[in-house]
């Protein structure tokens, strides 16, 4: 019995492997790391073939299996059977599917896949893939207008992401100086086709996208064919330039199968030249822009001010600006006459108004009591001041007074005479 198998029939917990004086043996840890590295089970990879290796007379094929988009590789083990069972024929560089589950051969230390079933990824399921991932990404809405940047005008600094020494670098770089040679460029070198591709054009955005003064990048490549621009389908680069706050172009150069990364960027160029025409305004078409524009500025100042003069002269021809004095001596005309008019109704007025009071003073003149008195008539008065208008007020004795227009005289009455009603002679007389 081994002292591992003692220390479990005793109960006591284990120690093992804790400390210098208790060490676990090479076997021990090795049946370990097999078992806990067995608890993954089978599952499906997606790579591609970096390495194979058939030796002659060998019933075990070794593969590398290398990640698509990062520096990641694992070792896969298979029978030449499962080998001679892919369609084709199974070639270094190929994109394959492989089922497997992972082993850990404790006598040897070594670790690797042991593919039970390999399928090799065409073309068409390439472009299937790219598809859905096509369709996924413009639900979420990557695709959309509203989300472009707009490109700055004048660039002082731009991001390259290119082949090191590749045409398309020439051709940004050239086409930009040519139209301005004040420009910029802040450039990364990436790879822009194999497996490594997708990883390192990540990468290279992200840097740029966090450069203090790069203000737009271009993605530059001069086509390809179809397998040669998958990595710019990849679903991480395309998140990383959606994500990316500074504008990003595509000038991947290549019509028919446009890559994704063409719907994400901000802006899509033909190619690398015309990636540099678009972000890079022409110094020459520039100057003559300003030039045509001061031009029509200066033509809209000089008929602005030709406009002012004319008026000025349309104002100063006016008779009430060539003789101002005319305008007060009018006026002043104006004014004697209306002065005169006044005059004159008032005068009318105050006539009529004198003639009116005249003919009133008259009027009270003649009824007045004391034009009467002085007529001949008398007012008579009884002591009380009561006026007699009678005789049948009057009796004999009575004392009245009897005024007159220049005084008046105390009576006493002797007698009282009825008189008989006056006739129409008299009262016409009276």
């Amino acid at each position: 019995m081994t002292s591992d198998s003692a220390a479990s029939n005793s109960g006591e917990a284990p120690q093992r492997g804790k400390r210098p004086e208790d060490p676990y043996s090479v076997r021990v840890i090795s049946g370990k790391i097999s078992a806990w590295i067995g608890r993954l089970g089978a599952v499906w990879l997606d790579g591609e073939v970096a390495q194979l290796n058939v030796r002659a007379g060998s019933r075990t094929a070794f593969i590398t299996l290398r990640d698509t988009e990062a520096n990641y590789s694992l070792p896969i083990v298979c029978s030449t059977d499962t080998l001679r069972a892919v369609p084709g024929e199974l070639t270094e560089g190929a994109r394959v599917v492989v089922h497997c589950r992972p082993e850990f051969y404790a006598q040897r230390g070594s670790f690797a896949m042991r593919a039970r079933e390999i399928r090799q990824v065409g073309l068409g399921e390439l472009l299937a893939r790219i598809e859905r991932l096509r369709q996924a990404l413009e639900a979420e809405g990557l695709f959309a207008v509203e989300r472009k940047k707009r490109l700055p005008f004048l660039p002082s600094c731009v991001g390259l992401i290119t082949g090191a020494a590749s045409a398309a670098e020439k051709d940004v770089l050239e086409n930009a100086r040519i139209r301005w040679p004040a420009v910029r460029f802040e450039i990364v070198h990436t790879a822009v086709q194999g497996h490594a591709a997708a990883y390192e054009v990540t990468r290279a955005v992200r840097r740029l996208d966090e450069h203090p003064t790069v203000e737009v990048i271009v993605i530059a490549r001069g086509g390809g064919s179809v397998e040669d621009l998958l990595p710019f389908s990849d679903e991480t680069l395309l998140r990383t330039v959606a994500a990316a706050r500074t504008p990003i172009v595509s000038a991947i150069g290549h019509e028919p199968d446009t890559p994704l990364l063409d719907y994400v960027a901000d802006l899509r160029a033909s190619t690398p030249t015309d990636a540099a025409k678009r972000i890079i305004p022409d110094v020459a078409e520039e100057i003559e822009r300003i030039a045509a524009a001061r031009e029509r500025l200066r033509g809209a100042v000089q008929r602005r001010i030709d406009q002012g003069y004319a008026l000025i002269e349309q104002l100063t021809s006016r008779p009430s600006l060539a003789d101002p004095h005319s305008m007060i001596v009018g006026r002043r005309d104006d004014i004697e006459r209306g002065r005169e008019r006044i005059r004159r109704a008032m005068t009318h007025s105050l006539s009529m108004e004198r003639s009116a009071l005249h003919s009133l003073s008259a009027r009270v003149v003649a009824l007045s009591p004391t034009a009467t008195l002085a007529r001949g008539y008398a007012v008579l008065q009884r002591e009380d001041g009561h006026v007699v208008t009678s005789v049948d007020e009057l009796t004999a004795g009575q004392r009245l007074s009897a005024r007159v227009t220049d005084g008046r005289a105390e009576l006493t009455v002797d007698d009282v005479h009825q008189s008989a009603a006056p006739t129409e002679n008299e009262s016409e007389t009276t």
